[in-house]
């Protein structure tokens, strides 16, 4: 009886124990939470809903000042857009007008003998035209009146970007038919893309025998034949006067095209006139022409400078190697 009142004695000391850790555990949690007055937690969160608003004050702030930083980036973007269209224009009118104090220095070293002959070879039919033609011979076009025919081989170097195909197509068929009007009989003729690529790959380097059945397959070859371009002519140029150009033969190319993407003109006619070498009495043996179709000025003026730098090097490049520079009024087939 002794030994069980001891192991229930120290029970119960140990219960009163936990019972008491407990409140006062309670006791101090209340005391911690009497400490904190309810109007304080209320500023708090307050507060917290104040800093939220300028949070979100200075997030909207931010976001117009974006707006406002994106509009005068795109108008920077416009202004410099702008501006390289002006340089473009300057550096063409740059390299035009450094291409005629090239030539006016050339011609500055001709006599007055040779500056009579070559005007008058210009303006007046030679021999050989008189042989091609007859005297009496009037041309049925007169948009290809003025240029010299004296050329028993010719050869038509055409645009076939996607403005030409799309725009200036027929325009451009109806010119090739008119000019191979007045060629009526011929030793040679030639098709050209302004890339150099031909038209009848068998008869790349070689002359296509002129005969009417080859006239009607070239006009109707045309219709369909839409090889890849970078609106640029000086390619098929040079390809033409490097793979045809011979002392003993009279050679005409034709360009028929709208633009002009490449980047100097003076480089182009300086290399033209390097190839394209004299023949006796100071004449080019490989006569240049030119027929401009007027397709990039249906664009806004911006979007122009392409056909104006074409214009520009077509009538250079004419001018100095014996040709003449047709621009069309229209790129619509009948006007």
């Amino acid at each position: 009886m002794r030994s069980r009142r001891q192991i229930t004695d120290i029970f119960s000391i140990s219960f009163l124990d936990v019972i008491s850790c407990g409140f006062g555990a309670i006791i101090i949690l209340l005391l911690i939470v009497r400490n904190v007055p309810p109007d304080v937690i209320e500023q708090a969160e307050l507060d917290q809903q104040g800093l939220i608003q300028e949070l979100q004050r200075q997030l909207f702030e931010l976001r117009g000042e974006t707006q406002i930083l994106n509009r005068q980036m795109t108008a920077k973007h416009e202004q410099l857009s702008l501006e390289k269209t002006r340089i473009a224009r300057l550096r063409t009118e740059l390299d035009l007008m450094q291409s005629r104090y090239a030539r006016l220095s050339d011609a500055q070293q001709l006599s007055a003998r040779q500056k009579g002959e070559l005007e008058l070879a210009r303006q007046s039919l030679t021999d050989e035209m008189r042989r091609l033609l007859g005297d009496n011979y009037k041309r049925k076009n007169d948009l290809i009146g003025g240029i010299p025919v004296d050329s028993e081989y010719i050869i038509f170097i055409i645009d076939t970007s996607g403005s030409m195909v799309n725009y200036g197509w027929q325009r451009m068929i109806d010119e090739i038919i008119a000019t191979l009007d007045i060629y009526p009989d011929v030793k040679g003729i030639q098709i050209m893309n302004d890339m150099g690529d031909y038209m009848f790959s068998n008869y790349r380097r070689e002359w296509i025998p002129d005969t009417p059945a080859r006239r009607s397959a070239i006009i109707q070859r045309l219709r369909g034949w839409h090889p890849f371009s970078n609106s640029s002519p000086v390619e098929g140029v040079l390809a033409a006067i490097r793979s045809f150009y011979a002392p003993d033969k009279k050679i005409s190319i034709y360009v028929f095209g709208d633009e002009f993407t490449g980047k100097s003109i003076k480089q182009v006619v300086d290399t033209v006139s390097r190839i394209n070498q004299m023949a006796e009495g100071n004449q080019k043996r490989v006569r240049i022409h030119a027929v401009g179709l007027p397709v990039q000025f249906a664009n806004p003026p911006q979007y122009q400078m392409t056909g104006i730098r074409f214009a520009a090097l077509m009538r250079e490049l004419t001018l100095q190697n014996g040709g003449t520079f047709i621009g069309l009024n229209d790129f619509r087939p009948g006007y």
